[in-house]
């Protein structure tokens, strides 16, 4: 089966082709490298050292023979999609190239609508890049959970079933984002929505919680295949950062009161999720969501995590609740059902003291690199 990973150079799409390929698959990587632009414009970089992606693709085929295409540009560009697609043939799609940064959304009115013009417009291309020329391809789009909000009830998988005046029916599950980047992904599910419908295209889309780690059984294999970390204000996500910030001796940044409960998975049930879902593809003119994540912590719940793993390696934790720069709830009700993954054959990997003590053994190895002043929140949902 041939696989194209677009946004394969970012972190879970790098983690996804290496692990693709190493099971048999035909990949390709379709990036415009622009994430790695954002990160020249941010003046941060990742903790660890990234080589090009030539050089990553090189050296993947130097260690295990196979080859990786490649095809550089922008899904914003249709003429460039349509070619991109037809030079490689897709069986099935891996859409992970869109910006994935809440507070990157949130800086401003430039980076809100880059965030949906570069989102919306680049999954739209996609539809109708495979209406034309792969309508039976299988895609495989991220979604997040943060597309539901934090409601009061319990979150099913994409769809609720709702009576009402007597009747009763089978509706997407109500939507409640709380940034433009969330919005934009929710407009990307409608958008999929209604191409399977009209059109009878498959998707499957993944509602993604919060990821974390760096090494899967590909990316430890050479320091040249490494993974990016992501520790600062923007792009950093909240375990990842705060096991950095405990290795450097910082104060765990924990936004408000730390009640904010959210859906968390390892980088290598990431992978392992989008194998399944391409082994398992939806049906023609089927839209399925799967809620894509292990376990369920709050941040405060991470916080005392890493404080305490922290400890057990000699290392003085201090945890600070900073004023929230976000407008959400930070203490609720959040009960999400995630059983699709887990019944196509998902084994996770559940975060344990030996997870907690690799992560910041490894932000130990690399902490000349972090620089300290991209460590606390920036961006204000209130500016």
């Amino acid at each position: 089966m041939r696989v194209l990973v677009i946004g394969g150079d970012g972190y879970c799409g790098w983690a996804t082709a290496l692990h693709l390929s190493n099971k048999g698959y035909e990949v390709g990587i379709l990036d415009s490298l622009v994430r790695r632009f954002w990160d020249a414009q941010l003046g941060a970089e990742t903790l660890t050292p990234i080589a090009t992606i030539h050089q990553r693709i090189q050296r993947w085929y130097e260690l295990t023979g196979k080859k990786i295409d490649l095809f550089i540009g922008d899904i914003n560009d249709y003429s460039f999609l349509t070619q991109s697609l037809r030079r490689f043939e897709p069986s099935a799609i891996v859409h992970f190239g869109e910006q994935r940064s809440a507070p990157f959304s949130m800086i401003d009115r430039e980076h809100a609508v880059l965030t949906q013009a570069n989102n919306v417009i680049g999954n739209l291309n996609l539809l109708y890049a495979m209406k034309e020329d792969f309508p039976n391809a299988h895609l495989v789009k991220l979604g997040t959970m943060g597309e539901y909000g934090t409601p009061n009830i319990d979150i099913e998988e994409g769809y609720i079933t709702i009576e009402h005046n007597g009747r009763k029916d089978t509706l997407p599950y109500p939507k409640q984002p709380g940034s433009f980047y969330h919005l934009s992904k929710v407009h990307d599910s409608h958008n999929i929505h209604f191409a399977c419908k009209i059109w009878g295209l498959r998707a499957t889309d993944l509602n993604q919680g919060i990821v974390y780690g760096v090494l899967t059984e590909e990316t430890g294999m050479d320091e040249m295949l490494i993974n990016r970390l992501d520790y600062d204000g923007v792009f950093g996500t909240a375990l990842n950062r705060f096991c950095i910030q405990a290795a450097i001796g910082h104060p765990l940044t924990v936004y408000g009161k730390g009640g904010q409960t959210r859906g968390l998975l390892d980088i290598r049930d990431t992978v392992r999720c989008i194998e399944l879902a391409i082994a398992n593809p939806a049906e023609p003119g089927q839209f399925r969501v799967f809620n894509q994540f292990t376990e369920l912590f709050s941040i405060a719940d991470l916080a005392n995590m890493v404080q305490k793993a922290g400890a057990a390696m000699g290392l003085k934790v201090d945890v600070n609740h900073l004023e929230n720069p976000r407008v959400e709830l930070e203490e609720h009700y959040f009960n999400a059902k995630n059983t699709k993954l887990l019944d196509l054959g998902l084994k996770p990997h559940y975060l344990s003291d030996s997870l907690l003590d690799s992560l910041l053994n490894f932000a130990t190895r690399y902490k000349d690199r972090i620089d300290q002043k991209h460590i606390l929140p920036t961006v204000s949902w209130r500016r």
